[in-house]
């Protein structure tokens, strides 16, 4: 591809790195998705509006 041609597109290149498919089942911070679950579970999800 040529320069002119990346610049005159209108949706961005994004190159995916599949070596981070390593993280999938993994959960990187469970102190954080213990406390956002609590919070889910006492507050629940914000109401949406309809006008």
């Amino acid at each position: 591809m040529k320069l002119k041609d990346i610049k005159s597109k209108k949706t961005p290149i994004v190159v995916i790195d599949n070596s981070l498919d390593f993280f999938n089942d993994k959960i990187l911070f469970p102190e954080k998705l213990e406390k956002a679950n609590d919070m889910l579970r006492k507050i629940g999800l914000p109401k949406l509006k309809t006008t």
